[in-house]
């Protein structure tokens, strides 16, 4: 369905015949769109209202330009608007990635609204890039190594061609199949690689505006779109620890993610550490992890379950023990 708010359009996923019960509201990562929870959706068990939105700029929601100044504000804001126009009371959230990220930020300016919250290999609080230790301090005061000036051009140019094919290991197809899910054959491939495809491509969106640094690795974040929204300087959970009231939070991830992980492949400082990025001073890789954990800890009623053999994506990767682990936490919230 479509639901209008004051800040924009957004399309919003059910399934027929649950419209009532406690509502879940489903928030997907980066490059992707609601479509990647389909299964999760239709998985709930009776007495849960399923909802999953687009996000701005992703599947069928408006595409409205991302003030990344904001941090992730602008995608927290419209999803705190959705919940408020649909009139959901006690909304528990479930946020994978970037989507992690998302509602954090949520439950943070608005922790009232929500009854639980479910992370799936989300994003460090801190930020994705240039940062170090636990506490997430920066690198950089410019925060260089992270925003839009990050991401694989040829990715980049792959995407807004729309590309299908599995013809270079930058192609979707390829970082879906290596990066998403670990190296493991899913079912309606094709129907993720479309999700991925609806993602808006360009300064206002993904990736971003670049900037450049005197630090290495010569890019900094911009001030608009997705990379830089996620950028250390501009997204920080230093005080989750001081909302009233504290929903349980539970944390979901794979053990083998190669996006959010200690040593990630998609973190430059730790590229450059490996030397695929050349001239690294030796800058640590951010450890993603331990910043979600260290984070997670001062704040309190948290629980980690860890899925072996699994990457950047448990709904599709172990789905049954996802649907466990969530219909679980769903019940004792």
């Amino acid at each position: 369905m479509k639901v209008t708010t004051p800040r924009l359009t957004q399309n919003v996923l059910t399934v027929a015949g649950r419209e009532s019960g406690e509502p879940v509201l489903f928030v997907h990562g980066n490059v992707s769109s609601a479509a990647f929870w389909r299964d999760s959706m239709a998985a709930l068990p009776e007495g849960y209202r399923p909802l999953a939105v687009d996000l701005r700029g992703f599947g069928e929601t408006d595409p409205e330009p991302v003030d990344a100044t904001r941090g992730l504000r602008d995608y927290s804001d419209d999803v705190l608007e959705l919940i408020e126009e649909l009139g959901l009371d006690g909304v528990h959230l479930v946020g994978w990635s970037m989507g992690g990220g998302v509602v954090l930020q949520a439950l943070r300016d608005r922790p009232g609204a929500v009854r639980s919250v479910t992370l799936v290999n989300p994003i460090s609080p801190y930020g994705f890039g240039g940062t170090e230790g636990a506490d997430g301090r920066l690198t950089h005061a410019d925060g260089a190594g992270s925003g839009a000036g990050a991401a694989n051009p040829d990715f980049v140019a792959r995407l807004k061609a729309g590309d299908l094919s599995d013809e270079a290991p930058t192609s979707p197809r390829n970082v879906f199949r290596s990066a998403y899910v670990n190296n493991r054959e899913v079912p309606d491939e094709d129907f993720y690689l479309r999700s991925m495809l609806t993602t808006r491509v360009g300064e206002t969106h993904y990736p971003g505006d670049g900037a450049t640094s005197a630090a290495w690795p010569g890019v900094a974040p911009g001030k608009h779109g997705v990379l830089n929204a996620i950028a250390p300087t501009h997204f920080r959970l230093d005080d989750l620890h001081e909302i009233d009231p504290k929903p349980p939070i539970l944390w979901i991830r794979g053990a083998d993610d190669m996006i959010v992980s200690d040593t990630s492949l998609f973190d430059l400082a730790h590229l450059g550490a490996l030397g695929v990025v050349p001239g690294s001073p030796g800058t640590s890789a951010q450890p993603m992890l331990a910043q979600t954990r260290e984070v997670l800890e001062r704040y309190g009623p948290y629980r980690e379950a860890v899925l072996q053999d699994c990457g950047h994506s448990p709904h599709l990767e172990h789905p049954a023990e996802f649907r466990r682990l969530l219909a679980a936490h769903l019940r004792e919230a």
